[in-house]
Order: C-alpha cells, then sequence, then structure tokens
C-alpha cells in the first residue's frame, strides 16, 4: 500500500469519529469526511452491492480525486469501507483518480478509471491530460495494473481531445469488455469513445458510438449504457447545454436516450432526449443489475455552480436514495428502492382532507419530520394551486408547488436558511392525470427527493435548514382535497 493511500485511511478513520450522527443523514451515503462527488464502481460484488465515489478527505472542497467506497446488502444500510484509490502513480499525479466504474471478474473487482497526468509544455505551461487505468482487487484493496495506464489518448482517432477523455463506462458481454468513454472533438463537441479488449487489459478502438454535434452541451460525462425493458438507455451528463423551456436547463444535467443497440455492429439508434432529474442538485447518475435482475441507479445530490454546504460541516456532498428503474410509455420511470419499506414505521394517514384559501397552512396531527417517506394525493379540479412546506416554521420554509391550470409543478428553497445567492427555485411539468396529481417525497435532513406520478417525474435538491425544524404544512389558492400518508423512516429500528 502506498503512502498517499495508508495517509488516506487514517485520516479518514480518526476524522469519522469526530463528525456528530445528528450533522448526517439517516439513510443516504455521505464520505466519512471531507468532499464526495460523482458515484463510481456502482456494481455487485460477491453478493454485495459496492458503491465507490470521488473523494478528496481533506476539505469540504474538492481537491485532488481520491475514491472513497461503502457497501450495502439492501441499499438502505450502507457500512463504510477504506479509501479505495489515491493518487499516488505517476500517471495519476495530476488531479488524481477521476471517475469511472467497476465489473466482476473470476473472483476479483475490476475498476475502470480515468487517471489525470501532469505534463509539462515546451513553453513551460501545464497541462493535465486524461487516460484510462485499471485496479484489480478483492473489495477492500485495490492494486493498480502495471500496464497503466491501458487507454490512452493516442487511442483516439486525430482530432479528439487529450485533455477532456474521461468517466470509463465498463462492462462484459460473453467473452469481451467494453468501455465507453466521454470525449470532446476539436471543434469542443461532445462524443462517446467506444472500446473493447478480451482481458481488460489490452484495448482497441471501435468507433464513436455517439457525438453531440454541439447539440446538448460541450462535454457529455458519465456515460453509463445498459439494457432496461427490452430497449437500450445511454445516460449521460451534459456540461452546458442551452437550456431548452423546462425539459433542458443550464448548467449541468443528467439526461437519458432510450434507444435501440445493435450488438453486432455496434450501432446505437437513439431517441429523444428527456431530462432524468428536474431538480437543483442531481448529477452524474450510475446503475447496476440487481441480483434479481432490477436496475437500479444512485447519483450525486450536489450541483457544481451551486455549493450549498454550510462552512461548518465536516462532509460535503451526498449520494440519492438508490431508484428502481423501468421503461413506462416510453419514458423512464424512477421509484425508490422497495427495501426502504423496511425501514418505514409510525405510519399517519389522512382520507379526503378539505382544504381552501381561507383555511391558510393547514397542519395535520403526526405530519411532522425531517426523515421520512410522505405520499400526497392531490385530488379535484377547483384550485388554482397547491403547496406543501416542507421544513418550515415562522422563518423557515421550503415548498413544492403546483399550478394546475398550467402544470407546472416548482420546488422553491428560497426560504430554506440557504444564505448564498444562489439557485432557489426550478421547475417541471407535471400531468394532473384523472384529477389527481401523485406526489412522494423522501426527506433526509438535508434533502428532498420528489417522485411525482408514481415515478414518472423527478425532482431532487438539497436545504441546510436547522434540522430542528421539522413542521410540515399544507395550503391552497382555491378548493382542493388531497389525503397524504406519511411513515418515520428509521434506519436503525
Amino acid at each position: 500500500m502506498s503512502e498517499v493511500l495508508q495517509k488516506a485511511r487514517l485520516y479518514e478513520a480518526e476524522q469519522e469519529k469526530l463528525v456528530p450522527q445528528k450533522t448526517r443523514p439517516e439513510f443516504h451515503v455521505t464520505a466519512p469526511v471531507g468532499w464526495l462527488n460523482d458515484p463510481n464502481g456502482f456494481s455487485l460484488y460477491q453478493g454485495e452491492y459496492h458503491l465507490f465515489y470521488q473523494y478528496y478527505p481533506y476539505d469540504i472542497h474538492w481537491g485532488p480525486m481520491h475514491w472513497g467506497h461503502c457497501k450495502t446488502k439492501d441499499f438502505v444500510r450502507w457500512e463504510q469501507l477504506p479509501c479505495a484509490l489515491a493518487p499516488d502513480m505517476p500517471y495519476d499525479n495530476g488531479e488524481g483518480c477521476f471517475s469511472g466504474t467497476a465489473v466482476e471478474h473470476e473472483g476479483k473487482q475490476i475498476l475502470m478509471y480515468t487517471s489525470v497526468r501532469s505534463i509539462i509544455l515546451e513553453d513551460g505551461r501545464k497541462k493535465n491530460v486524461q487516460n484510462q487505468s485499471i485496479a484489480v482487487g478483492d473489495g477492500i484493496n485495490y492494486e493498480k495494473a502495471s500496464c497503466n495506464p491501458v487507454i490512452t489518448g493516442e487511442m483516439l482517432p486525430e482530432g479528439s481531445s487529450r485533455v477532456d477523455f474521461r468517466d470509463p463506462k465498463i462492462w462484459k458481454e460473453k467473452n469481451r469488455f467494453f468501455s465507453l468513454i466521454a470525449n470532446r472533438d476539436e471543434e469542443g463537441s461532445g462524443q462517446l469513445a467506444l472500446f473493447s479488449s478480451e482481458d481488460a487489459l489490452n484495448w482497441k478502438y471501435e468507433k464513436m458510438l455517439m457525438r453531440s454535434l454541439n447539440q446538448l452541451g460541450n462535454i457529455w460525462e458519465c456515460p453509463d449504457f445498459f439494457s432496461l425493458d427490452g430497449k437500450q438507455m445511454l445516460i449521460i451528463s451534459p456540461i452546458f447545454p442551452n437550456a431548452k423551456g423546462l425539459e433542458i436547463h443550464n448548467g449541468n444535467n443528467s439526461i437519458c436516450f432510450i434507444g435501440d443497440y445493435d450488438r453486432e455492429k455496434l450501432e446505437f439508434v437513439k431517441d429523444q432526449a428527456y431530462q432524468i432529474d428536474y431538480g437543483m442538485d442531481f448529477y452524474a447518475p450510475q446503475t447496476t443489475q440487481a441480483e434479481d435482475g432490477r436496475r437500479i441507479m444512485i447519483a450525486w445530490v450536489q450541483s457544481w455552480t451551486n455549493y450549498l454546504t454550510p462552512d461548518d460541516m465536516k462532509w460535503a456532498g451526498m449520494m440519492t436514495i438508490p431508484r428502481e428503474l423501468s421503461i413506462c410509455n416510453g419514458r423512464l420511470r424512477q421509484v425508490p428502492v422497495r427495501e426502504l419499506e423496511h425501514y418505514r414505521k409510525n405510519r399517519t394517514a389522512y382520507q379526503n382532507v378539505r382544504l381552501e384559501t381561507a383555511d391558510g397552512e393547514k397542519k395535520l396531527d403526526g405530519i411532522s419530520g425531517r426523515c421520512f417517506d410522505m405520499t400526497v394525493d392531490i385530488l379535484g379540479a377547483d384550485y388554482e394551486t397547491f403547496t406543501i412546506l416542507l421544513a418550515c416554521d415562522e422563518e423557515y420554509r421550503t415548498s413544492l408547488t403546483y399550478d394546475r391550470k398550467k402544470g407546472i409543478f416548482t420546488t422553491d428553497r428560497s426560504y430554506s436558511g440557504m444564505g448564498k445567492d444562489l439557485l432557489s427555485s426550478r421547475s417541471m411539468y407535471a400531468d394532473h392525470e384523472k384529477g389527481k396529481l401523485n406526489v412522494r417525497i423522501i426527506m433526509d435532513k438535508f434533502s428532498v427527493e420528489i417522485f411525482v406520478n408514481d415515478g414518472m417525474q423527478a425532482m431532487t435538491s438539497l436545504i441546510y435548514t436547522p434540522v430542528d425544524i421539522d413542521q410540515i404544512r399544507f395550503c391552497c389558492e382555491g378548493k382542493a382535497e388531497f389525503s397524504v400518508e406519511k411513515y418515520d423512516i428509521v434506519r436503525n429500528g
């Protein structure tokens, strides 16, 4: 084990003990200490689900990237494991060990990651170049391959960037490995390079599977590529696309294409692009296949351009609740993993509650908290807007508002205590189907994950309202009826 990796492991073990549990979410993944971003290597290995992540243990801001590591058997209760990778080799001595994926092979776990190397140009300027490297391990310790990097920028066709070449998605088909890697062409447009290998060490370039052609941003980060319900899914995370209505927003997006894949010709025919999550804090989703065949997705709850973490926190960044994926009516449907139901306690429910403007902000006995799973069915067609207020009192609130006539659902955290002058609201279209809007809310202290109409739309955002602010209220313009069912989530119960 290198001194760099040993130092990181000792530091995280010591510092984790100093972080009060009450300052952490109950059932979402965080780093033991320091900075966390993209999920990496989300995979099944020897009967357990391993999740790695971009990690800098020494600060709550981004630094030279390590790989943090945890595992679970049920996607809710996670066990923290020692740091898996550190920037300790000449080929990753630049900005570190960037994002990647994992696959099990012959009893070992293969990690494929982007190794970032710093070089000095002839004019004395420093430049980082990105290649792909391999580490092989047993679920705890990983050894970097002696032949690293195994895929270099020199293997790309002419006109491809050496600076933006990252985030390999590795998978196996029969006796052959494939890797799909984000890249940028000489005109600054995103493209996805496909490579193949017989042994995961010696690779050859196959083709550019897809090109952005200057649509949807200037590089497609963190590609994921998998089969789902008889179709082929491509997930990408584009940087800086131009906004298109409420479907594509400025900044960093996460997009999916549903299409068909010819495995002989290595050709992917895509359909229209759809946003995966319409919230303010969702990026770089990654999936794995569960033992029972379900496709499970997890993502980073944070935004590069809206950094909200309070300065006194010891950790920054968290993951979403893992989500089960399916295709419904030609679009991606996502719902929280069913295992979460095993941790639901203290059910409180109300049926057909009448609400009108004059009622103001209505509270219901037993409906409060900061760590819960709550479903609200909004009924009728005599209201203009319906609002759910979370983490609220007379000073703080995060509002979820549905404008029935416009068919627009909005999260607004302007009064959540965020302090910083950053993005505070985002909206999406949502259908009021058959006279009802179904809203499921998963809240875990600092995160709000919303699933509308049984998961046909999702919206994820962070709030750092003081954790003792836990009221939930309801109000509307006009007249409405609603039903609500709420459970506390008790991870240690």
